[in-house]
């Protein structure tokens, strides 16, 4: 009987045949051009997170915290675009968040959601999007209704609005609404991400003052993003709060010369103008 792989033939047909197989494609990170418009760009960014696919085999493979630096998410959704990984919806915010940096005319805010179901409750999350007064949203889900929308909507209650009859279609009450503030678009900031600014719980409130809060804080944003009034950088601004003054700037108690000096029981009167804030100084030995 001749003995099994006799020649080297058979492994090699079958190692041949197994580097023939198709390579499983990886999808490309979006580019544009300048002139592109936004919308356009929003579709690709979104095509590009659903040819990711949605993780369904219950081991995220990317650990997000919320309270981590913006610029660390940042890295960590360059390398989910290394990695091409499958992804769920909390890095689906965080990575349409990355690529869609460059558009400064684009306001970025996250969405939460908390529903009910067969005595359950579920959470989700989306990238809640304004461009030009219209509002839409990125992301990812197991239901196509509850991610992507295009920037259409008129109001941030209308999207809402769009987003719970969503949840209605698939049997799924609303029960709250989380909604944060415009997300920086400096990738290297060390801001954290505001991920729940407004939180509106539905049982306690009427339909009406339910659209009146989601009306309030889209005005809070636009307020906001009109004063500049967002959180500071500190690797810019604090160094200007914390600086110790000039050599050069004598102290005030050491202007007057010993001639200068007032008798012990005597009292000079104060003058608020003249008499600086000490509170912020110390003593520097």
């Amino acid at each position: 009987m001749q003995p099994l792989h006799a020649s080297d033939e058979g492994p090699r047909t079958r190692s041949s045949s197994l580097l023939s197989l198709a390579e499983i494609p990886i999808p490309s990170v979006p580019a544009f051009q300048p002139s592109t418009p936004i919308p356009e760009r929003l579709e690709a960014v979104q095509r590009y997170i659903r040819e990711l696919q949605y993780n369904h085999t219950g081991t995220q493979f990317f650990e997000i915290k919320k309270s981590r630096p913006l610029t660390g998410l940042m890295d960590l959704a360059k390398e989910m675009t290394k990695e091409a990984l499958p992804i769920k919806c909390l890095e689906a915010v965080i990575l349409g968040i990355y690529l869609t940096n460059n558009m400064t005319t684009l306001d970025r805010f996250p969405i939460s959601f908390k529903t009910h179901f067969s005595g359950n409750y579920f959470r989700h999350i989306v990238l809640g999007v304004n461009f030009g007064g219209r509002y839409g949203a990125l992301g990812i889900s197991r239901r196509e209704e509850l991610m992507y929308k295009a920037p259409v909507f008129r109001t941030l209650s209308e999207l809402i609005f769009d987003f719970e009859e969503a949840y209605r279609r698939c049997w799924h009450t609303l029960k709250k609404v989380k909604l944060g503030h415009c997300v920086s678009h400096d990738p290297h900031s060390v801001e954290q991400i505001e991920w729940k600014h407004s939180i509106l719980d539905l049982d306690k409130l009427s339909r009406e003052d339910f659209r009146k809060d989601l009306e309030r804080h889209a005005r809070d944003m636009r307020l906001k993003i009109g004063k500049g009034t967002g959180p500071p950088s500190p690797t810019k601004d604090r160094k200007k709060d914390v600086s110790s003054p000039q050599r050069g700037q004598a102290s005030p108690h050491r202007r007057n010369s010993r001639g200068d000096r007032r008798p012990s029981g005597e009292k000079k009167p104060t003058d608020s103008k003249a008499m600086p804030d000490l509170n912020g100084y110390q003593i520097r030995v």
